[in-house]
């Protein structure tokens, strides 16, 4: 399904909780787009991003979540050619065409996304592959419902082989955004794993945890889970609903093993993509079925709620044992340094 007409939808269908009738606290609606990259084809990704973008907005939702890498696409199961010792042309040519579905950011494909986030009146979390130069980074982008790119994110560490065609981001890129929705931060995929990299995200106080990541697992949903109680934050986990039809055809395309059947319908991302609540408790999703939208009502008071026992980097911390150092300094692998030339000096040099 490639339409959002032919969208599933989850949501909670709890009725938000009043008070002496008003909300007891802060309520947004978010969805979590799950939904396949049309592979090979930037501009008709970006359009179908449009679509459910409107879709999950018509809904009421303020937030709309994207999974890893929707723009360029989740090269699954392709080998670029790639074995130690092993270099071909026809590997150097499917990275001729992952780049080129790559974007630049800023760039064109950054300021239409951002006008579907004004459009639809949305903060947008959007994954792409970034490209900077001829090196591609797995990149998270930030949207405010104005329209306005607020930044970036770019996955600290690519997984296994991701490493072979991503480069690594550094700390200048480990944003959080205070917006009327709550404070954003993004951790792609298995950096979800990394314990230093989530006290990072609690210490600037991250209440929309967003998780756009490729594992459908069902164990990736334990993760989330802990994640959610451990920050005391939502966390809104997406990932691409795949079949292998959705994808370029390749001789040398490489098959999950978790199913025998290989068949253009064989799902080789199964999706799973969740909403989880500070207290533990599942929103909406986890949905392992189907393209769709996952949509759930977030309680902002739940945060505070979720601290008075447990606040990771507040009352629950012991600074006095434990102390984490942040880099947030860009690595430029070339740094010029230039000399201010007086104009005296150049009237020297001239008469000699």
């Amino acid at each position: 399904m490639s339409g959002s007409e032919d969208m599933s939808t989850l949501k909670n269908t709890s009725p938000v909780s009043l008070v002496n009738g008003n909300s007891s606290s802060s309520i947004i609606r978010a969805s979590i787009v799950q939904a396949s990259t049309v592979y090979n084809d930037t501009p008709k990704t970006i359009e179908k991003a449009a679509k459910l973008t409107a879709e999950a907005a018509s809904n009421g939702s303020k937030l709309v979540v994207f999974p890893e890498a929707f723009i360029g696409g989740y090269p699954r199961g392709f080998r670029f050619g790639l074995a130690v010792g092993v270099h071909n042309d026809e590997g150097r040519d499917e990275f001729r065409k992952y780049h080129a579905s790559a974007i630049h950011v800023p760039g064109p494909e950054v300021e239409k996304l951002a006008e579907v986030a004004r459009k639809n009146n949305v903060y947008l979390v959007m994954g792409a592959i970034e490209k900077d130069g001829y090196t591609l980074y797995c990149t998270a982008l930030f949207f405010s419902s104005e329209g306005r790119f607020l930044g970036k994110h770019r996955k600290l560490m690519p997984t296994s082989l991701e490493r072979c065609i991503w480069g690594y981001g550094d700390g200048s890129t480990i944003p959080l955004y205070d917006t009327p929705v709550g404070k954003l931060g993004a951790a792609i995929c298995w950096e979800n794993r990394m314990p230093l990299y989530r006290t990072a995200l609690y210490a600037k106080g991250v209440e929309i945890y967003c998780a756009p990541t490729a594992d459908g697992s069902k164990e990736w949903q334990s993760s989330m889970l802990h994640i959610a109680l451990e920050g005391g934050c939502f966390v809104l986990s997406a990932c691409q609903f795949c079949q292998r039809k959705d994808f370029p055809d390749h001789p040398d395309y490489l098959f999950t093993d978790a199913d025998d059947y290989k068949g253009d319908d064989a799902i080789v991302s199964q999706g799973g993509s969740v909403i989880i609540s500070p207290l533990g408790k599942v929103l909406a999703g986890p949905n392992f079925e189907s393209e769709g939208l996952v949509t759930a009502d977030l309680d902002l008071g739940d945060i505070a709620r979720a601290k008075l026992y447990f606040d990771v980097v507040g009352h629950y911390s012991k600074p006095d044992v434990f102390n984490l150092t942040v880099n947030e300094h860009p690595k430029k692998p070339v740094t010029f340094v230039s000399k201010a030339v007086k104009a005296e000096d150049v009237s020297e040099f001239q008469e000699k």
